[in-house]
């Protein structure tokens, strides 16, 4: 009974053997796609974040008081600049956002220097100076 199972075994090894030649075809039943209405919220943004206003779209630039920002220290090392902003180590580049009241806005730091940090928020440059005791 052992012999008709082994050769049943070896057949079927055959078999797959020489049909290995041939990729299996894959049929896809359905494809996906994503689409999204233009004035719908983008879902792969963080939750709470607005995007920055575009230029030219219409109303006036959001004020940003000066003392909603704190530069507590500022270090200027050759090729390495980062300055510690309302809690936070950043460097130059770096984006973060600055929740004031309900409205999150999009601050990026543009430029760190000896005493003072250059941020843009949408096309307005915003300098803060180092706050010293």
């Amino acid at each position: 009974m052992r012999v008709p199972a082994l050769i049943f075994m070896l057949s079927l090894t055959l078999a797959v053997c020489v049909h290995a030649d041939q990729p299996m075809k894959i049929e896809l039943k359905n494809r996906s796609s994503f689409t999204m209405d233009p004035g719908s919220r983008n879902p792969f943004w963080p939750i709470g974040w607005k995007p920055a206003r575009l230029p030219g779209s219409g109303g006036s630039a959001a004020i940003i008081p000066l003392t909603a920002f704190v530069v507590s220290t500022i270090t200027v090392d050759g090729g390495a600049h980062f300055a510690i902003i309302n809690g936070k180590t950043m460097q130059e580049g770096q984006q973060f956002g600055l929740v004031l009241g309900p409205q999150t806005y999009q601050i990026m730091v543009k430029k760190i220097e000896d005493g003072r940090v250059i941020l843009n928020q949408g096309d307005e440059e915003i300098i803060i100076p180092l706050r010293r005791k």
